[in-house]
């Protein structure tokens, strides 16, 4: 499914802007031009969209990866770096990895001690098994070849080293879901026009999650992509995420 145009114009105030906005074909320079668009109240957005929950998830997945001190972690599609923080709270040397700049820059003002880096999915800039776990959050979805990066995050992943996807999913209580969609659809974007610099990006966000597989489909994805074997899923939030855990081969 694709929505166009990438462009769309806001009128704020009489004044007249170009917002960014990635089409749902998830082509890279979109994407990044996208992120950068929003980095500035990044974090806060998602606190705000959230209700709060998002640093719940942040806790959970750093829990699911089983991280100890001493092992190196790769956080890709870190943004700002709050999730890559997180991950470093475990003793593990967290390192993260994103192909927006602008959201490097604004990480990198706020947590001068998180290491943060440019780097695409598809071709992450490490050598092959220097990792104990690689994680992604919120951002699988985003990328235009899943199976590709999936085998991407195995390639720089040691063998016996832990994959955890942490990514909105479907509400398993059919009630809920029907709630939850129209809040994606309808509430989302208005909230968004309050506390973000872009809200066109938040359409963006509502649409990918709505056009993302569910829990089942994901898992079918990671187990596809190989090499990676012992493939489950736990729901957070009633199903809104689910972190996929798998190990690799």
């Amino acid at each position: 499914m694709v929505i166009h145009p990438a462009r769309a114009v806001s009128r704020a105030g009489g004044r007249v802007d170009l917002v960014t906005r990635a089409d749902l074909d998830k082509q890279p320079h979109e994407v990044a031009e996208m992120f950068d668009g929003v980095a500035k109240r990044y974090d806060l957005t998602n606190t705000v969209l959230a209700f709060g929950q998002d640093r719940g998830w942040r806790r959970a997945t750093r829990t699911a990866l089983g991280l100890r001190p001493g092992e190196r972690v790769l956080d890709v599609g870190a943004g700002t770096g709050i999730s890559t923080e997180e991950l470093g709270r475990s003793g593990a040397f967290a390192v993260g990895a994103d192909l927006s700049v602008g959201m490097l820059q604004a990480g990198r003002r706020v947590r001068a001690e998180v290491p943060l880096l440019a780097g695409d999915a598809l071709r992450l800039p490490f050598g092959d098994g220097v990792f104990d776990a690689v994680t992604i959050s919120f951002a699988l979805r985003n990328v235009v070849d899943t199976g590709a990066a999936l085998r991407e995050f195995a390639r720089v992943t040691r063998p016996g080293g832990r994959l955890v996807v942490c990514e909105f999913s479907h509400p398993t209580n059919a009630a809920f879901r029907t709630v939850y969609m129209q809040y994606l659809m309808r509430s989302l974007p208005v909230v968004a026009r309050g506390v973000s610099s872009n809200p066109e990006a938040y359409v963006y966000l509502a649409e990918s999650i709505r056009a993302w597989p569910d829990q089942q489909g994901v898992a079918d994805r990671i187990a596809a992509a190989g090499p990676w074997d012992r493939v489950g899923w736990r729901n957070l939030s009633g199903g809104i995420v689910a972190l996929h855990r798998a190990t690799r081969v």
